[in-house]
């Protein structure tokens, strides 16, 4: 950490001295007469320590902590100071007898003093707005990047909780699902354990995924109702954040199977075209029990951060009810393999 800000540091001096340099050239050295003139060499750095003390002493002592009537008192104050040095001492010593012999008054000595200052003060006020930019990126990459990561770990406890508990029953009942739901499941933790480690998984990965998921509930569900998935189009080398699609699905399944005890239907649609996948999900409900929590859970609030996270501004979610129909609508421009 130390040796990136000395780094910094050294980048930024190089850079001062390299505009003092040629703001040097530009305003010491005569065409007609190139060679060092020691009292325009004077003037000149009188300048150069008056905007130095401004931006490194003002700016971050009083203006970045906004405290500005202190940064405009100094500011004042080392103008004075210029002023005076350049008006009643190295004009009197250099040029007595013209321009050191009278005063023009403030505001032309002012605009004979500020375009330097300006110069390097603005140059310095610049670097540190690029600096703190860039510091306060690297901040967001990091938050973003952490929450994420929390949002990730939400998934496969809240999942394997409520799969675990469905085993549990069906094993109490020897029912003979229970061997075929037990495979389903070890895919898909395959899935969880390793491919979803990475940021982006091929889509056709998390649609086989999903398929996983889907069989799995339909195992569960059995004669109480009518599952319907569907995929349409193809994604080639496209790729998705994991484990986004099965959070809706798993929505559908929770919604139904603790509201109605038969006459469930579920239907999962994808269509993947022209760079996008539209998701749209449906299910039967019972509007007379407690499912108000469900689309409030853990799973739908999870994707809703991560949606936000990582597609912000590629992506439209609608959830909405209709009598005893729960809807889903996901549209998600997906992202192309880097």
């Amino acid at each position: 950490m130390m040796q990136k800000f000395l780094h910094s540091i050294s980048k930024e001096a190089l850079f001062q001295v390299i505009l003092i340099g040629i703001l040097y050239v530009s305003v010491v050295f005569n065409k007609k007469n190139p060679e060092i003139n020691l009292s325009d060499s004077l003037f000149f750095f009188n300048y150069v320590l008056a905007a130095l003390a401004i931006g490194y002493i003002l700016l971050p002592r009083f203006f970045y902590k906004k405290e500005y009537r202190y940064f405009a008192l100094g500011v004042i104050a080392i103008l004075i100071v210029v002023v005076i040095i350049e008006e009643f001492v190295l004009e009197k010593i250099f040029y007595p007898d013209s321009r050191g012999s009278f005063f023009p008054g403030v505001l032309p000595t002012l605009f004979e003093v500020l375009p330097i200052i300006l110069i390097l003060v603005g140059f310095k006020f610049g670097w540190d707005a690029q600096r703190k930019q860039s510091e306060l990126e690297k901040l967001n990459t990091i938050v973003a990047e952490s929450r994420l990561q929390f949002l990730k770990s939400q998934i496969n406890p809240h999942f394997l909780f409520n799969n675990l508990n469905n085993l549990y029953s069906l094993s109490l009942e020897n029912s003979p699902k229970t061997s075929g739901i037990i495979l389903e499941l070890s895919s898909l933790l395959r899935y969880m354990l390793y491919d979803s480690q990475e940021d982006f998984v091929a889509v056709d990965k998390e649609i086989k995924c999903l398929d996983d998921f889907v069989r799995l509930q339909t195992l569960q569900i059995g004669d109480r109702g009518n599952i319907e998935f569907s995929v349409t189009g193809k994604a080639g080398s496209q790729v998705i954040a994991p484990l986004l699609l099965i959070v809706f699905a798993e929505n559908c399944f929770k919604h139904s199977t603790s509201s109605l005890s038969d006459g469930i239907f579920i239907q999962i649609d994808l269509n993947i075209m022209d760079g996008k996948l539209i998701m749209q999900c449906n299910n039967t409900f019972s509007p007379n029990t407690n499912t108000e929590k469900l689309s409030k859970g853990i799973g739908l609030e999870n994707v809703k951060s991560r949606l936000e996270l990582l597609y912000p501004d590629a992506h439209i979610l609608k959830i909405s009810s209709d009598e005893n129909v729960f809807q889903v609508y996901l549209e998600l421009r997906l992202k192309e393999i880097q």
